[in-house]
């Protein structure tokens, strides 16, 4: 479910694009306008806006809107304008830095159903003209290559059958991997990379069953270690991606130094999608709204901005 507002009736994009152009012009922007466009707007009207301002303008509209505003607020208005293919796309390759962000690849491959991460990797390769996988390799080695390419590469069967017995097995057969010192990561990459999702939640749950601990926590206990906790994140997008994403923004708006990235990462993926859902269980699990955290912690048209995506 969305969290954010659209207004009925919607502006035809020529309008809105007159109104953006309006906010451009002069001296200094008018972002409070660029906002109660932009923000307002779903992602089908977004590409109609584009479009419209073009075709009228007869300029660039993602390289005006970059010129003319700044910092934080720029870069969520610019992951926002695109559609959820093209922005998935886009935060895949912001991941490759000196250091790889390994939290967004297994995000991007674990959370999207399978058609939904071929169109990513399609997108990648159309806008960077090199694949997913090609980059994710050159970024990584040892296990977290074997773990990150076998998650980008994968196409998961999507339905809801699932084979009890062999969960089982799996299930065994990860507790005893997770029991061993050094962990052995070869089962535990081979199951994760290739059984379907509903396969993988059935063996986390006869895991549970029993051991009586997720294998999520066990993997804490048993390996502190940088590798298990990729392995975790995997088992927790897979698991609930909502429970997930709800305790990401927990721990990104409490900290002392704000994760500005991973806050809009999350805000602007999700607002389209279920951020409506996150939005209640954050407030049960703080006693804290939402749209109070963020406004606690960013300031600015950047909070502006992301206050009216998360309130509906």
């Amino acid at each position: 479910m969305a969290s954010f507002s659209v207004p009925s009736p919607v502006p035809s994009p020529v309008e809105d694009a007159e109104s953006l152009k309006k906010a451009f012009h002069g001296w200094g922007t008018d972002e409070k306008a660029v906002i109660s466009v932009l923000a307002h707007r779903d992602a089908a009207h977004r590409q109609q806006i584009q479009q419209a301002y073009e075709d009228l303008y007869k300029e660039n509209f993602i390289k005006r809107l970059e010129s003319e505003i700044s910092g934080d607020f720029e870069r969520a208005v610019y992951r926002w304008i695109f559609s959820s293919v093209e922005r998935e796309a886009i935060i895949a390759k912001s991941a490759f830095g000196k250091v790889i962000n390994y939290r967004v690849i297994i995000e991007t491959s674990c959370i999207n159903s399978p058609n939904e991460l071929l169109a990513v990797k399609q997108a990648y390769h159309a806008r960077y003209k090199h694949s997913l996988e090609e980059d994710v390799a050159s970024h990584t080695s040892g296990d977290f290559r074997k773990l990150l390419v076998g998650l980008v590469s994968t196409y998961r069967y999507d339905g809801d059958e699932v084979d009890a017995r062999l969960a089982a097995v799996e299930a065994k057969t990860l507790h005893d991997v997770i029991k061993r010192k050094p962990l052995e990561s070869e089962e535990a990459i081979r199951i994760l990379t290739t059984r379907s999702k509903a396969q993988l939640k059935a063996i986390f749950n006869k895991y549970k069953d029993e051991h009586k601990i997720s294998i999520s926590k066990d993997l804490e206990t048993e390996h502190p270690d940088e590798f298990a906790s990729a392995l975790r994140i995997v088992v927790r997008c897979i698991s609930s991606p909502q429970r997930y994403f709800e305790k990401l923004l927990r721990v990104v708006l409490t900290k002392s130094n704000l994760d500005e990235d991973t806050l809009t990462r999350v805000i602007v993926t999700r607002a389209e999608k279920d951020l409506q859902v996150m939005k209640e269980m954050y407030e049960k699990r703080t006693n804290v709204s939402l749209e109070k955290a963020i406004s606690n912690e960013t300031s600015g048209h950047y909070k502006s901005f992301l206050l009216a995506l998360v309130r509906n």
